[in-house]
């Protein structure tokens, strides 16, 4: 890259970053070096393109044209890496990646053990953190996102479908019965997912034999967790009931000596899924076979689907 592109290239980060210490953050230098980097591309172009305050600038007329077209060249070289990508014979270079916790150690991992041995010149950079992060402004090239999606900039693929199930343990069953119906259900103590502002203790559920349309129901939680790990281990322990997604498990459902509540009902999977996020609609060719590699891993419908027998008839 050269030093105009890559000093237009940092303009375009102030500019949207709206600061400078944070485009300074994205390339893990000084805010004094950053700004030396600015004003130097400023003597080289020979005009001025922002005018600065002590905490704040503003573009000026010449910054506000250059800004547009640095924007034009920014996506031309990366459609320019695209084209150079697809004509490789294996996919190379560096990948970032970010995940879930429990996805990425249950899901990833695998996939890049064996991704990194059949292509040894790729480079992968791996970020778990249940709170979500902004791919573009951390320039991250693929997440892999659980539930709803709420990115409308961004390009999604959907790599498997939510498989809900309401589970105890049988120490919890034998202990407090086995609810015949939602109401009955809701009574009952449950364990549920919570990480900052996401807390999942709402149920949508349709009753048979009709299923016309679902009932929210709020579970009585005695015990909130952020780690999915720890919440079925509690569920297992008896602690109280909870709604997961078949995906983390990590066996099947006898031998984590769990058990199905309310089969015949149905629960709602509206829009929600697993899906693989990037910030670009053609992407390279290593992260398109990274997302086929996780793809293929995972299968379809999903393996861990079958750790609930006849788990398509259980419910509706």
């Amino acid at each position: 890259m050269s030093t105009l592109t890559k000093g237009l290239g940092l303009f375009l980060d102030v500019v949207q970053q709206g600061s400078f210490s944070k485009a300074a953050a994205l390339h893990d230098m000084d805010n004094s070096l950053l700004s030396k980097q600015i004003k130097k591309l400023e003597a080289d172009l020979g005009v001025q393109l922002l005018n600065r305050s002590t905490r704040t600038f503003a573009l000026t007329s010449a910054g506000k044209d250059i800004f547009e077209q640095t924007k034009v060249l920014m996506e031309t070289l990366t459609q320019i890496q695209n084209i150079a990508d697809a004509h490789q014979t294996e996919p190379r270079g560096n990948i970032r990646i970010t995940s879930s916790i429990n996805f990425g150690q249950q899901y990833l991992q695998p996939v890049i053990s064996q991704f990194m041995k059949q292509y040894p010149n790729v480079n992968i950079a791996l970020l778990l953190d249940d709170k979500r992060v902004d791919i573009i402004s951390e320039h991250f090239d693929v997440a892999f996102r659980l539930g709803k999606l709420t990115e409308s900039n961004l390009i999604a693929r959907k790599i498997a479908k939510t498989h809900f199930a309401i589970v105890a343990s049988e120490d919890f069953i034998a202990q407090h019965g086995k609810p015949t119906t939602p109401e009955e259900l809701v009574r009952l103590p449950a364990v549920v997912y919570s990480n900052g502002n996401v807390r999942l203790d709402q149920m949508s559920i349709s009753s048979p034999p009709d299923f016309d349309g679902y009932k929210t129901y709020k579970m009585q939680s005695n015990f909130c967790v952020s780690d999915m790990r720890t919440l079925i281990k509690a569920v297992t322990d008896g602690l109280g009931y909870a709604m997961i997604d078949l995906f983390n498990l990590d066996k099947p459902l006898s031998e984590a000596k769990l058990a199905l509540l309310l089969t015949g009902y149905g629960l709602s999977t509206v829009d929600t899924g697993i899906y693989a996020i990037y910030p670009h609609r053609k992407p390279t060719k290593l992260v398109s076979e990274f997302i086929n590699a996780v793809q293929n891993y995972i299968g379809t419908p999903p393996f861990w689907v079958d750790y609930v027998p006849d788990y398509k008839n259980s419910y509706k």
